[in-house]
Protein backbone atom coordinates (compact mmCIF):
# COMPACT_ATOMS: atom_id res chain seq x y z
CA UNK A 1 0.00 0.00 0.00
CA UNK A 2 1.65 3.12 -0.69
CA UNK A 3 1.02 5.98 1.42
CA UNK A 4 0.85 9.80 0.97
CA UNK A 5 3.32 12.44 2.63
CA UNK A 6 2.35 14.89 5.23
CA UNK A 7 2.70 17.91 2.31
CA UNK A 8 0.45 16.08 0.06
CA UNK A 9 -2.25 15.64 2.77
CA UNK A 10 -1.88 19.09 3.79
CA UNK A 11 -2.04 20.33 0.35
CA UNK A 12 -5.38 18.24 -0.72
CA UNK A 13 -6.49 19.06 2.53
CA UNK A 14 -6.10 23.27 1.81
CA UNK A 15 -7.82 22.55 -1.37
CA UNK A 16 -10.96 20.79 0.25
CA UNK A 17 -11.20 23.51 2.38
CA UNK A 18 -10.79 26.64 -0.27
CA UNK A 19 -13.59 24.46 -2.45
CA UNK A 20 -15.46 24.48 0.92
CA UNK A 21 -15.04 28.00 1.22
CA UNK A 22 -15.76 29.05 -2.26
CA UNK A 23 -19.19 26.78 -2.13
CA UNK A 24 -20.19 28.60 1.20
CA UNK A 25 -19.26 32.12 -0.19
CA UNK A 26 -21.39 31.37 -3.48
CA UNK A 27 -24.06 30.18 -1.32
CA UNK A 28 -24.04 32.74 0.77
CA UNK A 29 -24.32 34.78 -2.27
CA UNK A 30 -27.55 32.77 -3.67
CA UNK A 31 -29.45 33.17 -0.63
CA UNK A 32 -29.02 36.95 -0.39
CA UNK A 33 -30.11 36.84 -4.32
CA UNK A 34 -33.53 34.80 -2.84
CA UNK A 35 -34.03 37.51 -0.61
CA UNK A 36 -33.70 40.17 -2.45
CA UNK A 37 -36.00 38.44 -5.19
CA UNK A 38 -38.74 37.90 -2.69
CA UNK A 39 -38.26 41.46 -1.20
CA UNK A 40 -39.01 42.43 -5.05
CA UNK A 41 -41.79 40.18 -5.27
CA UNK A 42 -43.84 41.80 -2.53
CA UNK A 43 -43.25 44.94 -2.85
CA UNK A 44 -44.49 44.46 -6.79
CA UNK A 45 -47.49 42.50 -5.55
CA UNK A 46 -48.53 45.60 -2.89
CA UNK A 47 -48.00 48.19 -5.92
CA UNK A 48 -50.20 46.02 -8.13
CA UNK A 49 -52.62 45.57 -5.56
CA UNK A 50 -52.01 49.99 -4.73
CA UNK A 51 -52.60 50.19 -8.47
CA UNK A 52 -55.78 47.74 -8.52
CA UNK A 53 -56.57 50.37 -5.48
CA UNK A 54 -56.30 53.70 -7.63
CA UNK A 55 -57.99 52.73 -10.73
CA UNK A 56 -60.99 51.60 -8.81
CA UNK A 57 -60.95 55.41 -7.20
CA UNK A 58 -60.49 56.65 -10.30
CA UNK A 59 -63.30 55.03 -11.54
CA UNK A 60 -65.72 55.88 -8.72
CA UNK A 61 -64.55 59.40 -9.04
CA UNK A 62 -64.85 59.70 -12.83
CA UNK A 63 -68.78 58.27 -12.54
CA UNK A 64 -69.31 61.18 -9.39
CA UNK A 65 -67.49 63.79 -12.39
CA UNK A 66 -70.26 62.66 -14.75
CA UNK A 67 -73.23 63.18 -12.51
CA UNK A 68 -71.95 66.36 -11.40
CA UNK A 69 -71.51 67.32 -14.89
CA UNK A 70 -74.87 65.93 -15.69
CA UNK A 71 -76.93 67.87 -13.35
CA UNK A 72 -75.37 71.04 -13.90
CA UNK A 73 -76.06 70.28 -17.47
CA UNK A 74 -79.43 69.21 -17.15
CA UNK A 75 -79.95 72.64 -14.59
CA UNK A 76 -78.72 75.00 -17.84
CA UNK A 77 -81.57 73.37 -19.71
CA UNK A 78 -84.02 73.90 -17.10
CA UNK A 79 -83.03 77.67 -17.26
CA UNK A 80 -82.96 77.88 -21.08
CA UNK A 81 -86.10 76.07 -21.39
CA UNK A 82 -87.80 78.57 -18.98
CA UNK A 83 -86.56 81.37 -21.14
CA UNK A 84 -87.55 80.07 -24.24
CA UNK A 85 -90.96 79.45 -22.78
CA UNK A 86 -91.20 83.06 -21.07
CA UNK A 87 -90.17 84.93 -24.22
CA UNK A 88 -92.57 82.56 -26.34
CA UNK A 89 -95.29 83.07 -23.65
CA UNK A 90 -94.41 87.62 -24.06
CA UNK A 91 -94.43 87.25 -27.97
CA UNK A 92 -97.52 85.03 -28.45
CA UNK A 93 -99.07 87.52 -25.58
CA UNK A 94 -98.40 90.23 -27.55
CA UNK A 95 -99.43 88.60 -31.29
CA UNK A 96 -102.99 87.98 -28.92
CA UNK A 97 -103.33 91.61 -27.92
CA UNK A 98 -102.62 92.82 -31.44
CA UNK A 99 -105.35 90.32 -32.86
CA UNK A 100 -107.76 91.36 -30.26
CA UNK A 101 -107.50 88.87 -27.49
Amino acid sequence: MDYIGREEHNEFARRVADEQHRQNRRIDELEENVKQNAQLTLSVEKLATSMENMTKEQMSQGERLEALEGRDGESWRKVKDTIIAAILGIVIGYIGTKIGF
